[in-house]
């Protein structure tokens, strides 16, 4: 039985500005979806469900998990700050269910539930700045080409929109801010007022209110929203106000009005108009050159793809000599050099690969040529990696046939976090597989199996021995089904060793905390 997909925007975090269709809709899910700060924010909302939240720059594995999860029966409410369908979760939601050939009178239900934006919220707090017509722009570049942004800034600046800068800085992307501001001055006046609020109606909320020209001299990160004035936008005290035009025919310090309620709406009362105050012709031709466009709109086939402007296709993927072979030859170098060019980019990572990343090729013809030079390709992401030694430059050849029954059973395959499986063909283990998600070390004939090393951050710290003596012909399918089970139960974007401690045991093979627990302050990272 379908499930159902709740899209909750739930404003800007207080309890007051959350709609009562946001709360039911939480109440009456049994999972909810979201990054962590906004999980913490309705917290008190929540009962028993089953809750996965996931980190920044994770939205894509959040919505994949959500439509599995709806697909499997679920009724999932996926949450968003401000509104899901304003640099939200819904966009993002019903792409990953186009891609899935979804339509909407059939499959899972989807219910889309607003909630207040952060430009009206942060609006509220300002007076009344977006009372004429106003744009959001994110100066966010991490999935939108600068050049892109660049050209909607100075659109807006010249249109004169009131502008609210979504993502205006974090502690990687500075320069962004600096160049909007740039661009803004050469359209707006240096006094225009800027309101800048972190943290809407939210425990540290801030609201300044300051110039274009000094906006920059305050703080501004990821939790503040810019509201820019456009030129007719003025203080009045601490309160900002951009007028809606009701003055070019209204008195608005006197009670009788200049122009009847009759004589509003004509011609001559409206100079300013597109009729510029002449009484209107229909012209026949406009109208014409619409019903042409909607034709020709109608005429395409909806399931194509158009690229946006300025913006070129990447092929991007890893590649090795192969499993147990470390030496890639000059043939293969000269082949991956001259693919690559004046735009490509090739990148040694300490994963026994290549990043190769490759503009504007033909995908298929590019795969060709790389495995006719011999060369092993692999996915790059969230996906399976073998890292197996060079068997003492293949002296120790023994377990090859194994890694590379793994390289061709499960590598490459998608998984909820990056996977490494590290191969060792003898019992030095000199490539350091037990310091893998998962570890094999070939010693006397049989493998050892290690399980769960951290492999990164602060507190890392080697794999688990769960196992000795583990039988050749059966350690493939061995590997297969624990990373199965992994894939199969996992939260999306949670490493192996998390997942393995979460759920005490693994195929069988019981989880011990042995490590010692290191006791660390947090440690300031940027974006």
């Amino acid at each position: 039985m379908a499930g159902k997909l709740l899209i909750v925007g739930f404003g800007p975090g207080s309890a007051e500005h959350i709609t009562k269709r946001a709360k039911d809709a939480i109440k009456e899910s049994d999972t909810i979806i979201g990054y962590k700060t906004y999980v913490d924010l309705i917290r008190e909302l929540m009962t028993d469900q089953k809750v996965v939240s996931t980190g920044m720059s994770e939205e894509v594995t959040r919505a994949q998990a959500a439509v599995r999860y709806a697909e499997q029966g679920r009724k999932v409410a996926v949450i968003s700050s401000g509104d899901a369908g304003v640099y939200g979760m819904a966009g993002l939601i019903y792409e990953v269910l186009a891609e899935k050939g979804w339509r909407s009178n059939e499959g899972v239900e989807v219910e889309v539930i607003p909630g207040i934006s952060a430009i009206q919220s942060c609006a509220s707090l300002l007076g009344a700045p977006v009372m004429h017509d106003a744009c959001t722009i994110s100066l966010s570049d991490h999935l939108t080409p600068w050049p892109l942004i660049e050209k909607r800034l100075e659109a807006a600046g010249e249109a004169d929109f009131v502008i609210a800068l979504y993502n205006p800085k974090s502690g990687r992307r500075t320069r962004q801010i600096a160049e909007a501001q740039r661009i803004l001055l050469q359209y707006r006046d240096s006094e225009t007022p800027v309101g800048l609020v972190k943290s809407a109606y939210r425990n540290s909320e801030k609201v300044v209110i300051t110039t274009l020209e000094k906006m920059l001299e305050h703080e501004i990160g990821m939790l503040t929203t810019v509201i820019i004035g456009n030129s007719s936008t003025f203080l009045h005290g601490d309160i900002m106000i951009t007028p809606r035009g009701y003055q070019r025919k209204y008195t608005l310090g006197q009670e009788q009005q200049r122009l009847r309620p009759h004589e509003r709406l004509r011609p001559e009362n409206e100079p300013w108009a597109l009729h510029e105050g002449k009484k209107e012709k229909v012209d026949n031709s406009l109208q014409q050159l619409a019903m042409e466009a909607i034709a020709a709109i109608d005429g395409k086939k909806t399931a194509e793809r158009i690229q946006p402007p300025g913006m070129e296709m990447v092929f991007e993927l890893a590649v090795s000599p192969g499993v147990a072979e470390k030496k890639f030859t000059p043939q293969q170098l000269l082949l991956l050099a001259e693919l690559a060019g004046e735009t490509g980019t090739i990148e040694y990572t300490p994963h026994h690969h290549l990043l190769v990343k490759l503009p504007g090729v033909d995908m298929n013809e590019t795969t060709r040529l790389l495995l006719e030079a011999g060369l092993l390709l692999h996915p790059v992401g969230d996906v399976v990696q073998l890292k197996a030694c060079d068997f003492c430059d293949g002296d120790k050849k023994d377990a090859i046939p194994y890694a590379e029954g793994i390289q061709e059973r499960i590598s490459g395959m998608a998984v909820p976090k990056e996977l490494k499986i590290g191969f060792n063909g003898c019992g030095m283990a000199c490539y350091g597989a037990v310091h893998e998600d998962i570890g094999l070390v070939f010693r006397k004939g049989k493998f050892d199996l290690f399980l769960g090393a951290k492999t990164v951050g602060r507190t890392a710290h080697s794999g688990q021995p769960v196992a000795e003596g583990i039988e050749p012909d059966e350690v493939v399918d061995m590997i297969a089904k624990i990373v199965d089970e992994y894939k199969q139960n996992a939260h999306p974007n949670e490493r192996f060793y998390k997942y393995f401690k979460r759920a005490g045991e693994v195929y069988g093979f019981q989880h011990r905390d042995y490590a010692p627990v290191i006791q660390l302050e947090p440690a300031p990272c940027g974006e």
